[in-house]
C-alpha cells in the first residue's frame, strides 16, 4: 500500500506543475531580493492625474450664456459670436436684436459679453457694442 504524502507536499507539487515552464525558469534566475519583493512595487508608478477638467463643455457654455442673456434682457439671442475658455470658466459673446426695423438690414444688434464659471453660472455680463445689422461687417 503506497504511503500517502502530507497535504502540504501535494499542494506544492501541484502549484509547481501548474506554473508555466518559462515562468518557473524566469523566477529561478531572478536575484533573491526581486523574488521576494511584492508585485505592486515592481510596477511603474501611476501617471499623474490631470488637473480638474471643466464641468462645462463649449456647447453647453454657449447655451448657458444665451439662456442668461435672454433672462436678463428679455430678448432672444440671435447667435454666438465668440467663445473662449478662461482659467475660471468661459467668456461668451452673444448677439441680440435690440430693435427690430423694416427693412431687417436696419435692425440694431448688440453683442453681450458673458462670463460663466465652470458650472455655467453667470459671473458677469455686459453689452460690449451696438451696431446696425447692415453695417456689421465694418465692426472691429
Amino acid at each position: 500500500m503506497p504511503r500517502e504524502r502530507p497535504r502540504e507536499e501535494r499542494h506544492r507539487e501541484e502549484r509547481s506543475r501548474a506554473r508555466p515552464r518559462a515562468e518557473r525558469e524566469r523566477r529561478e534566475h531572478e536575484p533573491e531580493r526581486e523574488r521576494h519583493e511584492p508585485e505592486r512595487e515592481r510596477h511603474e508608478p501611476e501617471p499623474e492625474r490631470h488637473p480638474r477638467r471643466p464641468a462645462l463643455v463649449a456647447r453647453d457654455a454657449a447655451r448657458s450664456a444665451a439662456r442668461h442673456v435672454r433672462g436678463l434682457t428679455g430678448r432672444a439671442p440671435e447667435g454666438v459670436t465668440s467663445l473662449e475658455r478662461t482659467e475660471d470658466g468661459w467668456t461668451v459673446g452673444i448677439e441680440v436684436v435690440e430693435t427690430h426695423r423694416i427693412p431687417d438690414s436696419t435692425d440694431i444688434l448688440a453683442e453681450y459679453r458673458v462670463e460663466l464659471d465652470d458650472r455655467g453660472e453667470l459671473v458677469s455680463y455686459r453689452r460690449a457694442e451696438r451696431y446696425y445689422r447692415g453695417r456689421a461687417e465694418n465692426r472691429t
